[in-house]
């Protein structure tokens, strides 16, 4: 006998025993997103290469080591898209959205990065993206952060998350402090690892994001960017500090979250976690005003977050998340020939009548004790049973699964009744 097939390595299937909870975190974000006039766009899983490597940089580990990118039949380099944001923008500039216009945006699905797998690291995994254009002020960068935290309150863990802020300035602004990252770096040059050797010159912010614990001590004596903004961009992150003090929303300065991709500009930010152990960021993002021109577009404002979903399903799983989702709220059991025959009409008027109801009609017969273990089984807080003798009373019998209330006998009006309660 041949071996069984199994799924690629990092790319995980969500079993039906897991996907309720899914769509209850998937239905709060709708809800959250419509709440704050959010609308969402679908975008293509796969995009020209060129796409990811103007938009996030060349000298990026994404860029360099995670991206899936192969050629089609016609010999173009088409990439699996490793994040959001580019394809977005890419179909407002195609398709003539960002003109004298603000947009909210919204989009969810599969990204793909070829990474080390691990506990809430995927190599497909599931991402929210949220991305506005055309609004220049900090009060933007606000409500995403508010939006974002009003999640957090609807999934109740946020005491479990915490805030960190930085500003990357202008690229002007950024240019200078390099310069200076560079040369400090340079005088110490044996403490570098082998990646930061790399980035050096290319991109030496990326240093100051290393997880490499030797390293801790000269990171933290860098040059501080923010003591290189200028005076429009301090007035930009105060204007957006003051309103989340003004709203109660907790936030810590952090002057070494440059954040992974090379098109952030003024403000960055992450929602992390301790519940996860080293997987700690559960929310990104920040303002990418210069994007917008690096991919052909008249100069524009832009400012949004990602969310990746595997892991914040992990922190609610940590945090001993009890939300019960039921896949289905009665069972109906068919007892006989003449009942698998009307219960089949009775299902459909049910359906009918209660379009909230999910009912599970049980189909390939077997016997009235086995039946009703599946009914008992699939979560169920009703057992409807139909028989021969109830088809033709034009009742049906109701046990409760969940409470110790007696057994009834109900019309099918009365059965309606009590199911719409």
């Amino acid at each position: 006998m041949a071996n069984t097939i199994q799924a690629i390595r990092g790319m995980h299937d969500v079993l039906p025993t897991q996907t309720p909870k899914w769509q209850f975190v998937e239905q709060q974000l709708r809800e959250v997103l419509a709440a704050y006039g959010y609308s969402e766009i679908r975008l293509p899983i796969v995009e020209k290469t060129e796409l990811f490597k103007r938009s996030i940089g060349e000298v990026t580990d994404i860029v360099e080591k995670e991206m899936y990118t192969f050629n089609d039949r016609n010999e173009d380099s088409l990439t699996l898209r490793p994040e959001g944001t580019a394809g977005c923008l890419r179909a407002c500039l195609e398709h003539g959205l960002l003109h004298n216009q603000v947009h909210r945006l919204w989009y969810y699905g599969q990204m793909f990065r070829y990474e080390r797998p691990q506990k809430g690291r995927y190599r497909q995994f599931i991402q929210l993206g949220v991305e506005t254009y055309g609004m220049a002020s900090a009060d933007i960068d606000a409500e995403l952060i508010l939006l974002s935290h009003r999640f957090w309150q609807r999934l109740g863990i946020q005491d479990k998350v915490e805030l960190q802020l930085n500003s990357l300035g202008t690229i002007e602004e950024r240019a200078v402090y390099r310069d200076k990252l560079i040369s400090y770096f340079e005088q110490q040059p044996e403490l570098l690892d082998e990646d930061s050797q790399r980035r050096l010159h290319k991109n030496p912010l990326r240093i100051l994001d290393t997880k490499n614990p030797a390293m801790k001590v000269l990171v933290e004596n860098a040059p501080s960017l923010i003591d290189f903004l200028g005076e429009e961009s301090k007035a930009h992150f105060e204007t957006l500090t003051s309103r989340l003090t003004a709203l109660n929303i907790a936030y810590t300065l952090n002057p070494r979250l440059v954040r992974g991709l090379d098109y952030y500009s003024k403000t960055v930010f992450e929602w992390v976690t301790t519940e996860l152990g080293s997987q700690g960021t559960i929310c990104a993002g920040g303002r990418y005003d210069g994007l917008i021109e690096q991919l052909g577009g008249k100069a524009n404002h832009a400012v949004g977050f990602a969310m990746g979903m595997e892991r914040l399903l992990l922190l609610l799983e940590a945090c001993g998340d009890t939300t019960a989702v039921k896949p289905v709220d009665a069972y109906l059991i068919l007892v006989g020939d003449v009942a698998e025959k009307a219960g089949l009409v009775l299902a459909e008027k049910l359906r009918d009548a209660l379009p909230q109801l999910k009912l599970q009609m049980h189909c390939g017969g077997g016997s009235f004790k086995s039946q009703f273990k599946k009914a008992d089984k699939s979560g169920a807080d009703y057992a409807l049973i139909l028989g021969e003798d109830e088809v033709n009373n034009d009742v049906v019998g109701v046990k409760f699964l969940r409470t110790q209330d007696e057994q009834q006998t109900l019309s099918q009006a009365a059965l309606i009744s009590l199911l719409n309660k």
